[in-house]
């Protein structure tokens, strides 16, 4: 989508303009090519939040294949595709392509930045839905997400088993059912990983997926691993930014791992135990899902019912993040199989370390640099032992 703004985004109104809609829009928001600029997409992403939609943002430099894969597997109603790199009649077109070899050629593909006016019929023309130039204004963005929404179908057209999946989850997560002869079984291992903003989840889980998918590829037996991220839905707009893919090298990954998004409130985890059988029934080519992380919003020492529906729960700190007696208080602690000391190079690591062994007991204590993949291997071990 466009990458210059010209309005403040405070002048953006914040309310819900999707609330007539058979769903939620869900909208993919990327950057293909070389660009590495994305204040343009963040203001976009927040003014699409703010009217309702949902918003999954996979971040910079991805490639067509490793944007159509995130489409597929977040069952979105459209890709955003931003472009400042001048090979927008390269990379256009092969989105389109790559959608269709992957099973969902139906979602339609928006594409804006900077787009030469000469360029947009021939877009059009290789199957880009819309065009969206410089000085495009929030609403009209907004109106075109909307736009793009249709009754959620029961099954996809093309027969996709990943795609399928994908719609499966989408059906379960809004209170519909799905048909009798989809297969449901529990992964070998199904994994909570939860704790503050800001501890690093997302990034932890990220290398966590990465140290399976390595490990799998010698010993194929260990089968796929996959990932289900919650985040915030807004009180006012019941809109949400899904952000915790991009912390995934998709372009590395490939199709190894499904990763799928969903924004709750609170800890209304209704449908996590269909999904986690849905994920479990699923196969690609001879490969089951034999590992999943459910990874939380993680807001307080509250925040516990995730322990109800996995195997084993990660509660993931960081120094300076209270005392002993912070610490000891019920809750979120208590819930911890494996806890883990994570950004251990940052200061206060040691008072961290004395106060989780204080009240860890034979619970192990795990200490990782997530960004530097540092304790991750050992992490891995200690959650499927």
């Amino acid at each position: 989508m466009p990458s210059t703004i010209n309005h403040a985004t405070s002048e953006f109104e914040k309310r819900d303009r999707c609330a007539e809609l058979a769903h939620r829009p869900r909208v993919l928001l990327g950057k293909m090519g070389l660009d590495g600029h994305d204040r343009g997409v963040k203001v976009i992403a927040r003014a699409l939040r703010d009217s309702g939609v949902h918003v999954i943002y996979s971040g910079l430099w991805q490639t067509p294949r490793s944007l159509a894969i995130s489409a597929r597997d977040e069952d979105c109603d459209v890709i955003a595709a931003s472009m400042m790199s001048n090979s927008h009649l390269a990379l256009g077109p092969r989105l389109v392509e790559s959608l269709r070899d992957l099973g969902r050629g139906d979602i339609p593909v928006y594409m804006g930045g900077i787009l030469p006016q000469e360029d947009i019929a021939r877009l059009l023309e290789l199957g880009v839905r819309k065009c969206f130039t410089t000085g495009t204004g929030l609403e009209q963005i907004v109106e075109a997400v909307k736009g793009a929404v249709r009754p959620l179908a029961a099954k996809v057209e093309s027969g996709h088993g990943t795609a399928q999946l994908a719609r499966d989850i989408s059906l379960v997560h809004s209170g519909r059912g799905v048909g009798a002869e989809r297969v449901k079984r529990r992964p070998r291992r199904v994994v909570g990983v939860t704790g503050s903003p800001g501890a690093g989840k997302s990034t932890l889980v990220a290398q966590l997926v990465g140290e399976y998918s390595r490990r799998a590829k010698q010993d194929p037996t260990l089968g796929r691993c996959a990932v289900v991220a919650f985040d915030p839905m807004s009180p006012i707009t019941s809109g949400a930014l899904l952000g915790d893919r991009l912390r995934v090298d998709f372009n590395a990954v490939d199709e190894t791992v499904y990763y799928r998004s969903l924004a709750i409130s609170g800890e209304d985890y209704h449908a996590l135990d269909e999904i986690v059988g849905l994920i479990g029934g699923a196969y690609e080519g001879e490969r089951s899902y034999e590992l999943l992380f459910v990874e939380t919003v993680g807001a307080g020492q509250n925040e516990t019912r995730i322990r109800k529906h996995v195997d084993r729960t990660a509660v993931v700190l960081t120094p300076g993040m209270g005392d002993a007696v912070q610490m000891d208080k019920a809750g979120i602690l208590e819930i911890a199989d494996v806890f883990v000391c994570n950004k251990a190079d940052h200061p206060g690591e040691n008072e961290l370390l004395r106060d989780l062994r204080d009240v860890a007991g034979r619970r192990p204590v795990i200490e990782t640099i997530a960004t530097q993949g540092k304790g991750v291997s050992e992490l891995l071990d200690a959650l499927m032992a």
